[in-house]
This record gives structure tokens, C-alpha cells and sequence, in this order.
């Protein structure tokens, strides 16, 4: 069970609509709606609040309406049931990663003796290639 569920349950102001679903299922098919479409309305949810709202509606705006709807579809089973259930699950993992907010990353910086490692090996670099020069070999 997502964490997301287990602190905000959200079930409540979801809307489920079914259709036929395509594919694989032979006569079940023609027959039985079993596609589910998960409908919540973003913008006039009360469980969410406003900061909340605003990250859902940043992070998952491809996958909500211009009337703010984040649809959610499953039609992977042949039973509406274990659709319907796929379909709570996929909604909670988009936005458990909506509301996910990312460590800051701190710079690190490099320690003393890598700073002098560094300086000795740039100092043997550029001897070598000053050695190299006319001054040097006498030809």
C-alpha cells in the first residue's frame, strides 16, 4: 500500500467510468466493459490543500485536463474489478511522485591532500613539456 494512501485517502472523491475494453478477450470483449477510467477533479478536491494541489497540477500536467482532471486508465485484465483496483494503484504512484521532493544537493569540496595530488602531478606535466622545449635539447 503506498505511503500516499495511508496519509491523505483520496478514494472518496474519485470517479470511475467503464467502457469496452480493447484487445485480447474474444467475446468478452463485445460484451463486458471492462476498461476503467479513473477520473479525479484536482482543483476542487477539499482532501488536498492548496501547496499540494499546486505540485500535482506542476508535476503532472501532461496527464491532467484544461479542467483539471487527472485521468488515470486501465484496461490491462479482463475483469473490471482487478482494472478498477490497477487503476487506484497507478493514480497513488503518480502522485506519491508528484508530492516526491528531492534532497538538495549540497557541493562538496575536494580535501587537502587531493588539492596537493592534484598541484604535484600539474607541476610533472608541465616539466615535462617545458623539457620538450629548444632551450633543452641542444641539437
Amino acid at each position: 500500500m503506498s505511503i500516499i494512501k495511508k496519509t491523505i485517502d483520496l478514494d472518496k472523491e474519485f470517479v470511475f467510468k467503464t467502457s469496452r475494453s480493447g484487445g485480447k478477450g474474444g467475446q468478452n470483449v463485445n460484451k463486458v466493459s471492462t476498461k476503467v477510467e479513473l477520473c479525479f477533479d484536482v482543483w476542487n478536491s477539499m482532501l488536498l490543500n492548496e501547496d499540494q494541489k499546486r505540485l500535482v497540477l506542476s508535476k503532472l500536467k501532461n496527464k491532467i485536463s484544461k479542467e483539471g482532471i487527472l485521468s488515470v486508465v486501465s484496461q490491462a485484465e479482463r475483469s473490471q474489478l482487478n482494472n478498477k483496483e490497477l487503476a487506484v494503484e497507478k493514480f497513488y504512484e503518480l502522485i506519491a511522485k508528484a508530492f516526491f521532493v528531492p534532497k538538495k544537493r549540497k557541493p562538496s569540496k575536494p580535501s587537502k591532500g587531493v588539492k596537493e595530488k592534484r598541484l604535484k602531478e600539474k607541476k610533472k606535466r608541465s616539466e615535462r613539456k617545458v623539457s620538450r622545449g629548444k632551450f633543452y635539447n641542444n641539437d
